[in-house]
């Protein structure tokens, strides 16, 4: 039955209109609607929702993943837009940010507006 089902990915905020300036201004991400408060998102056919809740705390792992074709531009563009990207002391970071996983991929986190982990990531070629 699950196997089959439409994901939908959720994201909680306590800052809505913050976290619509960061999904819907800075990442791009197109709105397709709002629906009880919270906001809906495509992000390449799979529906984001931002669902308001009275309070949240700042995530120790990562919530979301957006896989990209180019890590770097990816950076490039976010970075111009005023993200800030988290380092961990237990991963070897590039100038850049990006930790190169062991299968070549590449990853980089930084927060949205409550604190949320996120990553962009570029999948190694098999």
């Amino acid at each position: 039955m699950f196997a089959s089902a439409k994901l939908q990915a959720i994201i909680c905020t306590s800052r809505i209109q913050q976290a619509e300036q960061f999904y819907g201004g800075l990442l791009g991400l197109p709105l397709k609607a709002r629906s009880q408060g919270a906001l809906v998102y495509d992000v390449g056919g799979t529906p984001l929702r931002v669902s308001p809740v009275p309070s949240t705390r700042p995530s120790e792992h990562t919530v979301l993943g957006f896989a990209v074709p180019d890590i770097a531009s990816a950076i490039t563009v976010l970075r111009e837009r005023g993200v800030t990207f988290e380092r961990f002391p237990s991963f070897s970071h590039d100038q850049s940010g990006v930790v190169r996983a062991p299968d070549a991929s590449r990853v980089a986190w930084f927060r949205d507006p409550d604190g949320n982990l996120l990553s962009v990531v570029q999948y190694s070629e098999p």
